[in-house]
C-alpha cells in the first residue's frame, strides 16, 4: 500500500462478506455526513493497608518503621509495608517487562524464523533497544544513512504514571507507537528477557505477520487503511465526521511524514485532528478490517476475534481518558465519546478486562450527554448562534444521537433516561421542506439528506424515543419491581405503540420487497426502524412476565382468585395481545436477521440490530420457535466484530433445547402463552425462512 491511500480511488481491506450491500463509495460517505450535519438548527493504585482500608482512614508511613501510623498507634498488625514493596515490585516488573519507551530510529525488527527469538542488538540494555538494520527495505526517507532523523522520529515515550504517554499535540506517529506496541504478555516469564543475546519478538502475540509493526511506515499505512474502513462501514450508521475535511488532514499528516518533516498538531493552520479522535476511528476500524495482519491475528488466537482489535479499543479508551474526553466540555470531546460507546462490548455483564463494560456501559454516553447538557447544545438559540454551519451541522447531529441512544438504551438495559422531553428544544430540521412532487419543477435526484427527510425517519425515531423513554420511566422503578404494572400504564404503553405503528411504519418500516431505485442509506434505515419499533413489544412482554399486572398481583397477595375481578378476561386479553404482538416482532426480527445473515452484512454492522437479534431470539427460543436459528446464525456472524454475540448464541441455543424439552419457563405472562405455544419441531434453516417470509422480510 502506498502513502496516497488516502486518494479517492483507493481500496482498503474491508471485508467482501456483503456483495449484494454495496458499501457506499467516498461520494456517498459525503453525503451521509451532509445528510447528518444538516439536523436542526487511569488512577493510582491503592497501596493502604488492611486495617487503615478497612476503617476507611488514611494510612500514614512512618519513615524506618514497617508500621503505619494508625496501627501503631492501634496496635495493629499492618499490611503497609509488605504492600508498598509489592506494589514496587509489579511496577518495575511491568515497565521492564513491556515498556512503552521505544527508538524511533526505525530501525527494523528481523523476523526470527519459526517464531524463535531475534537476536539482540550487543550492548542494549532490553529496556529501549534498537534492533539490527541489516537486510532491512526502509525507503530511504526513513533511513538515517541519508536523511537526518527529525524531531518526530527521534522522538522517545517515557510513559508516566499509569496513563498513556500522549498529550493533546501528540503527532500521528507518535500516537501510533503507543496504539500499535507490544501487547502486554502475562504468560512470557521474566527470564526470557534476561538471556543474552535473545530478545523474543513482543508483537508475537498478535499473529505471524504482527512483526511488521515495528517499521513505522508499515503502521502509518497500516491506520490508514483502517481509517478507510472505518468510513466504508461505521460512517454509513454513524456520519459524525465530515469525510473529505479528514482525509484531509490525515493526508497532510502521511506527507509530512513521508517527507521526513516533523509536523506537530500546534503547527496547523486549523483545529488538527484529536489524538483520542484517531485512536477511536483506527479502532474501529480494526474491529471490521480483513487486513491480513488482522487475519493472522484471528488464525493465532484459534477464535474468530482479533486480539489485537481488542487492545486497540482499550487503548482508545486510555487515550480518551488521559486527555480528559469524559470531562471536560468540549465539542470534539462529544463527537469521541459517542463514538466510543457503541464501540465496546454489548454486555452489561461483561467485566473482563479487555471488554469491561461494568463501570462503561453507559459510561461515554452519559459523558456526551453531560457535555452537550453544559454547551447549552439543548438549546435552540446556543444552536442558532454557532456560526460555522459544519460545527452546528455536527453538533446538532451529535444530540440527536445521544438523545435518541439514551431513549432506546434506558428501554433496553432497564433504566431511567437521562434526557426528558422538556430537557430541549431544538428543531429537526434546518432546511426547508423538500417537495418530492415531479410536479414541482424541481429536477434531478434528491440529496439523501432530503431523501430521508421526505420520508420521515427523523420524525419517525424521535417519535419513537419519547414513546421508549416514556416506557422505561414507568417500568423501570422500585413500585413497578416490587408491585407490577398498572392496567393504566399498560394500557398507556400499548396505545402510544399502536399509535406509532400506524403513523410511522408504513413509511420507515420494511416494505415486502426493496425497490429498485433505494439507496443504500435509506435500505440501512429501513431495517434499523422497523427492528427498533418490534423490539418495544419485547421489552414490554419481558416486563410483564418479570412483574405481572398489578391489579392481579394484589388479589393473589391476598389469597384471592384473579378469575374474580370484573376485569379479568380484559387484562388477560390485554395480555395476549402483548404475546401476540412480541412474538410477531420477534418474527419480523428474525426474518431481517435471516436475510441480513444471508448477505453477510451482520459482520460489517456496528451493532445497530445487535440487541434486537438478541432479545427476539431469546423470546422465539424460550418459546421453542425453530426461527430461532435466524437469530443465532445472526449472532454468530456478530461475533466475528462482537466476541460476546458468541456467547449470546450459544445461550439462544441453549434456550431452545430446554424449551424443546418442555422445561422453558415463563411467570406472569404463562397463562397467555400456554394456548398459543406452536408446536415445536425442529427443521432446517430453509424451512425456518420460508415461515419467516410471512412477515414481509425484505428481499434484497
Amino acid at each position: 500500500m502506498k502513502h496516497d491511500s488516502t486518494s479517492p480511488d483507493s481500496s482498503s481491506s474491508v471485508s467482501q462478506a456483503g456483495p449484494t450491500l454495496g458499501l457506499p463509495s467516498q461520494s456517498m460517505q459525503n453525503q451521509i455526513h451532509e445528510l447528518a450535519k444538516s439536523l436542526p438548527t487511569p488512577r493510582k493504585q491503592n497501596i493502604a493497608c488492611d486495617a487503615c482500608r478497612q476503617r476507611k482512614v488514611k494510612c500514614h508511613q512512618l519513615p524506618g518503621q514497617s508500621k503505619c501510623q494508625h496501627c501503631t498507634v492501634k496496635n495493629y498488625p499492618c499490611t503497609h509495608h509488605a504492600q508498598q514493596a509489592t506494589s514496587e515490585k509489579k511496577r518495575i516488573t511491568s515497565v521492564s517487562r513491556r515498556p512503552r519507551s521505544y527508538s524511533t530510529n526505525n530501525q527494523r525488527l528481523a523476523r526470527p524464523p519459526n517464531g524463535l527469538d531475534a537476536p539482540r542488538e550487543p550492548g542494549a540494555d532490553g529496556f529501549d533497544a534498537s534492533f539490527s538494520d541489516a537486510g532491512s527495505d526502509k525507503p530511504a526517507y526513513l533511513n538515517p544513512q541519508t536523511t537526518p532523523l527529525s524531531p518526530a522520529n527521534s522522538f522517545t515515550f517515557t510513559q508516566s504514571g499509569f496513563g498513556p504517554p500522549v498529550n493533546r499535540n501528540t503527532t500521528f506517529t507518535e500516537l501510533l507507537r503507543y496504539l500499535l506496541s507490544p501487547p502486554d504478555d502475562p504468560d512470557l516469564p521474566d527470564h526470557v528477557y534476561a538471556q543474552a543475546g535473545y530478545r523474543p519478538s513482543p508483537w508475537k502475540q498478535w499473529g505471524e505477520l504482527a512483526y511488521k509493526l515495528e517499521d513505522e511506515t508499515f503502521r502509518v499505512e497500516f491506520a490508514v487503511d483502517l481509517v478507510e474502513v472505518y468510513f466504508q462501514i461505521v460512517h454509513t450508521r454513524l456520519p459524525f465526521l465530515d469525510p473529505t475535511r479528514f482525509r484531509a488532514k490525515l493526508n497532510v499528516k502521511v506527507s509530512h511524514y513521508a517527507s521526513g518533516q516533523y509536523m506537530s498538531n500546534q503547527a496547523d493552520t486549523e483545529e488538527p485532528l484529536h489524538p483520542a479522535l484517531m485512536a477511536t476511528v483506527v479502532a474501529w476500524g480494526a474491529k471490521f478490517s480483513e487486513h491480513p495482519l488482522l487475519i493472522a491475528d484471528r488464525h493465532a488466537s484459534g477464535t474468530k476475534h482479533s486480539n489485537l482489535a481488542m487492545t486497540l479499543i482499550s487503548r482508545a479508551r486510555e487515550v480518551a481518558e488521559a486527555l480528559k474526553v469524559h470531562r471536560v466540555p468540549d465539542s470534539q470531546h462529544i463527537v469521541i465519546a459517542l463514538l466510543i460507546e457503541p464501540l465496546q462490548s454489548q454486555i452489561p455483564e461483561d467485566a473482563s478486562g479487555v471488554n469491561a463494560v461494568i463501570g462503561f456501559r453507559g459510561f461515554w454516553l452519559t459523558s456526551a450527554i453531560r457535555q452537550l447538557f453544559e454547551l447549552q447544545i439543548n438549546h435552540k438559540s446556543t444552536i442558532s448562534n454557532i456560526q460555522d454551519p459544519e460545527h452546528r451541522g455536527t453538533m446538532i447531529f451529535a444530540w440527536w444521537m445521544a438523545c435518541l441512544s439514551d431513549a432506546y438504551g434506558a428501554a433496553y438495559y432497564r433504566r431511567k433516561p437521562q434526557v426528558d422531553d422538556a430537557d430541549y428544544d431544538v428543531d429537526f430540521y434546518t432546511a426547508e421542506t423538500v417537495s418530492m412532487d415531479p410536479a414541482d419543477g424541481q429536477h434531478g435526484d434528491p440529496h439523501p439528506r432530503e431523501h430521508l427527510e421526505f420520508l420521515g425517519y427523523y420524525r419517525a425515531a424521535h417519535a419513537l424515543a419519547k414513546t421508549s423513554r416514556h416506557m422505561s420511566k414507568e417500568l423501570w422503578t422500585p413500585k413497578t419491581d416490587s408491585e407490577g404494572v398498572s392496567i393504566d400504564v399498560l394500557h398507556g404503553i400499548m396505545v402510544k405503540l399502536n399509535e406509532w405503528h400506524e403513523i410511522y411504519l408504513p413509511h420507515v418500516g420494511v416494505p415486502k420487497n426493496f425497490a429498485a431505485e433505494w439507496d443504500f442509506v435509506s435500505a440501512v434505515s429501513a431495517c434499523a426502524s422497523d427492528a427498533t419499533f418490534h423490539i418495544m413489544w419485547i421489552i414490554l412482554f419481558n416486563a410483564l412476565d418479570d412483574y405481572g399486572v398489578r391489579e392481579l398481583n394484589e388479589v393473589m397477595r391476598a389469597g384471592g382468585s384473579p378469575s374474580l375481578l370484573d376485569n379479568y378476561e380484559h387484562i388477560e386479553a390485554m395480555k395476549r395481545k402483548v404475546h401476540d404482538e412480541a412474538l410477531h416482532g420477534a418474527l419480523r426480527i428474525a426474518g431481517l436477521a435471516g436475510v441480513l445473515t444471508k448477505n453477510g452484512y451482520l459482520r460489517l454492522d456496528p451493532a445497530v440490530m445487535h440487541v434486537s437479534c438478541n432479545r427476539a431470539g431469546d423470546l422465539l427460543a424460550r418459546l421453542g420457535r425453530p426461527e430461532v436459528e435466524n437469530c443465532i446464525h445472526g449472532l454468530e456472524q456478530y461475533s466475528y466484530s462482537y466476541e460476546e454475540a458468541a456467547d449470546q448464541a450459544a445461550e439462544l441455543h441453549r434456550l431452545y433445547e430446554l424449551a424443546c424439552n418442555g422445561k422453558g419457563e415463563f411467570n406472569h405472562m404463562a397463562s397467555v402463552i400456554a394456548r398459543g405455544m406452536p408446536a415445536v419441531i425442529s427443521r432446517g434453516a430453509s424451512a425456518v425462512a420460508d415461515d419467516v417470509m410471512y412477515v414481509d422480510s425484505p428481499q434484497f
